[in-house]
């Protein structure tokens, strides 16, 4: 007899789980439903008002986006499995909006936009000399980086970093550097970070 109810008392228990679960899963269903049928008789409304006449469907003006920005095979076909994803969902749900940013965000890459890097050592010489006093050794270290990216033809190579105290002259060199090859000068402040997410990126931020 306590075998038989220990027996019982488990399968009671399983029970009791398993009709929670269905519970817990109906609840998040009708949830989903309602919010659908919310939405879409917000559209009929909109519709009927005639708000929405000459506005096309948000996915349709996402999917010619798509088809529009020239992206590599890997990027379009992430892309459009998103779009796949949003369309699906809710758009009152928390992760379509999180999905949305990220095609919108996928859209706005310069895919194809490349500086065209210019390979003049004589005239990134110049520059240097002209925009620096003295710091012959550093500029010296920055026209044997350029030669040797200039002889690689490589895209991809070796970082410069510069170390140094405040005013010494780090930022300047950059931005001389930048006027010498054509490349864009960009510069971002990381004092005071602490948390590494913040440079690596958090989810689906950059």
């Amino acid at each position: 007899l306590e075998y038989l109810l220990q027996k019982m008392d488990k399968e009671i228990d399983v029970l009791k789980m398993e009709t929670n679960i269905r519970k817990r899963v109906k609840k998040q269903m009708e949830k989903s439903q309602r919010e659908y049928y919310l939405n879409e008789q917000m559209k009929a409304i909109q519709k009927e008002l005639g708000e929405m006449d000459d506005t096309p469907d948000e996915n349709e003006m996402l999917k010619r986006k798509i088809e529009a920005v020239k992206m590599p095979k890997e990027a379009r076909e992430k892309t459009e499995a998103e779009l796949k994803k949003l369309k699906m969902m809710s758009p009152m749900a928390a992760e379509a909006t999180v999905v949305r940013s990220y095609i919108d965000w996928m859209l706005q890459v310069p895919w194809n936009g490349r500086s065209k890097v210019k390979k003049d050592l004589v005239k990134a010489q110049q520059v240097l000399d002209t925009e620096h006093y003295g710091l012959e050794r550093v500029k010296e270290r920055i026209l044997e980086y350029l030669a040797v990216q200039s002889r690689v033809n490589k895209i991809k190579g070796p970082i410069l970093c510069l170390v140094g105290p405040p005013g010494v002259g780090k930022t300047s060199l950059g931005q001389s550097i930048a006027r010498a090859t054509g490349r864009q000068y960009v510069r971002m402040a990381l004092g005071g970070v602490r948390d590494e997410a913040e440079i690596r990126g958090h989810r689906r931020t950059y």
